[in-house]
């Protein structure tokens, strides 16, 4: 199995080095890039393969939200892990509409950042405990009024309400597949469907959609 590709984008350098070191002791991790902002590693990008960027939230130049917004638009198969001191409902869903695939901490054990980024490469979605569904369902509430980026007029089919489900449970396309007797094709034709149906990113702007729906 090749090694997966790793940026580290960050404008404090302790932290960015320090975050390099931890992953540079994992086998198959290989870090290929470091950027101090997102403006960098947008211009570094084309030239240099990566699979995951570890990305801070707040940065000079071009912060983690507009950095995301142009790696959806420009480079849709990076998968996104935003790196944040910050724990507020406002940054998390709005970083999955916009399709970041992760959320982390920054005082997240190393443990927990190698998770995030096997999540994403298998499943294209993490988000770490503290960003469970009880604290997903309350912030519901909060954004009904906020201005939506999805078609919610769109109604999904019963089939791909279960599929969905699945999905925000964090399982597989094949596992996915083995408890709805499905074909792993099938399952990821659903998903690929319900994508192009509610305009969302990815898989994690699904979730979204599934939360502020009250589908989970």
């Amino acid at each position: 199995m090749s090694n997966i590709r790793i940026a580290v984008v960050d404008d404090h350098s302790l932290f960015r080095k320090g975050m390099i070191s931890i992953l540079e002791q994992i086998s198959d991790f290989e870090v290929v890039m470091e950027a101090t902002n997102g403006l960098e590693f947008i211009h570094k990008l084309p030239g240099i393969p990566v699979d995951v960027v570890l990305m801070d939230l707040q940065m000079p130049q071009l912060d983690g939200t507009k950095t995301t917004e142009l790696i959806r638009q420009q480079f849709p198969n990076v998968k996104v892990i935003i790196l944040t001191m910050h724990d507020e409902d406002k940054y998390i869903l709005h970083l999955m509409e916009i399709g970041a695939n992760g959320y982390l901490l920054k005082d997240n054990d190393p443990e927990e950042v190698e998770k995030a980024i096997r999540k994403v490469i298998e499943t294209d979605i993490y988000f770490s405990d503290f960003v469970s569904k009880v604290m997903l369902r309350k912030m519901t509430r909060k954004n009904q009024q906020e201005n939506k980026i999805f078609n919610y007029k769109t109604d999904l089919s019963d089939r791909e309400k279960e599929v969905l489900v699945q999905i925000c449970e964090g399982l597989t396309t094949m596992e996915i597949g083995d408890k709805l007797a499905l074909s792993p094709r099938t399952v990821e034709g659903h998903r690929l469907r319900m994508i192009e149906k509610l305009g969302v990113k990815n898989t994690a702007g699904l979730v979204a959609f599934a939360i502020k729906n009250h589908l989970v």
